[in-house]
């Protein structure tokens, strides 16, 4: 089994995912978003399950730096900005496969460790 995480390191909610896979002794390609984005065909795998507007971290500090608070975006230009800012994306994201998970989603990733 090995799973792919996108967040950063600085991300509570990445670091727990992290952790959460060490501990069951899962295989982690980790790809930190402060070093290297997310690919747009990989940004669209996780808009077409959970929608553009969920993968948006609204709350986010960078979110507030580019005083998106009013933007009205079409999903198009959406994934754009956030394969420009990957700091903008909600984190992590983590695939197994062809299944997603969006942020903090730990009974899921039980489901597919079985554990």
């Amino acid at each position: 089994m090995e799973v792919q995480i996108f967040g950063t390191r600085k991300s509570p909610e990445t670091r727990k995912a992290l952790r959460f896979f060490a501990e069951r002794r899962v295989k982690v390609h980790f790809v930190d978003l402060r070093e290297r984005a997310a690919s747009p065909g990989e940004l669209r795998r996780f808009a077409d399950k959970f929608g553009v507007a969920a993968l948006v971290d609204r709350e986010g500090a960078r979110f507030a730096d580019l005083g998106l608070g009013a933007a009205r975006l079409s999903d198009a230009a959406w994934l754009a900005r956030l394969a420009d800012e990957p700091l903008l994306l909600r984190q992590p994201l983590v695939r197994y496969q062809q299944r997603l998970t969006l942020g903090d989603a730990e009974t899921v990733w039980r489901e597919w460790t079985g554990r």
